[in-house]
């Protein structure tokens, strides 16, 4: 795992923060608390709202939760790389096959997608190329 951030747990980390503070004769200095902070949601299309999750600028590859309001429409676009997309709540229409939640939907590189839309607006994991070609 190249650049990976390994921490250990925070009952380990605070057995030893007890163990230094008795041995020393200091007092409990307690390991600080990790705050997760939630990616903000950005509009960047009338009725599709993206929060990032992860970049791989190396591979052009990017995973997002996605949310299309209802009537929401994602452009048609061809597949740079592989598309997956798990659909997580709602219902989802990529050209004439409808999703439900649960679903699974897997896009080929040179495949393409002409209509992509949502009835009652949905919200699904997306991962997919930086180079997938909008039309």
């Amino acid at each position: 795992m190249k650049n990976a951030i390994l921490r250990p747990r925070l009952s380990l980390q605070e057995r030893l923060a007890r163990r230094i503070a008795k041995e020393t004769g200091k007092k409990l200095v307690r390991p600080p608390a990790r705050k997760w902070k939630e990616p903000a949601w950005e509009n960047v299309a009338p009725g599709i709202w993206c929060q990032l999750l992860a970049k791989d600028e190396k591979r052009h590859m990017i995973s997002m939760l996605v949310r299309l309001e209802p009537g929401g429409q994602y452009p048609p676009h061809s597949h740079a790389g592989v598309e997956e997309l798990h659909l997580l709540e709602g219902e989802l229409w990529i050209d004439e096959r409808k999703l439900f939640p649960g679903d699974y939907n897997r896009g080929e590189p040179g495949g393409s997608d002409k209509r992509v839309y949502s009835e009652t607006g949905c919200t699904c994991v997306l991962i997919t190329s930086t180079k997938d070609v909008l039309r």
